[in-house]
């Protein structure tokens, strides 16, 4: 049962900073150029706008999947 709490409290200790992280991401995302990148649709049209980060999500995507690879290959 020890072992058991010890490793739900260490997920949530990762996912905290995985959280953390995201987070500084939105704070700093627009200084840095994130969600304004060449390959994200944008169309605006009288009143109606649609965006689609396409370019940013799949550059998050590989960070996030190398992020989640090293931390599997800690624990």
């Amino acid at each position: 049962m020890l072992d058991l709490s010890s490793s739900i409290g260490k997920m949530l200790i990762i996912f905290g900073i995985i959280l953390i992280v995201v987070g500084l991401i939105f704070i700093l995302g627009g200084k840095l150029g994130i969600g304004k990148l060449p390959g994200d649709i944008a169309i605006k049209r009288g009143n109606f706008a649609f965006y689609f980060p396409l370019a940013t999500s799949i550059i998050l995507s590989i960070i996030l999947t190398i992020v989640l690879n090293v931390i599997r290959k800690i624990f």
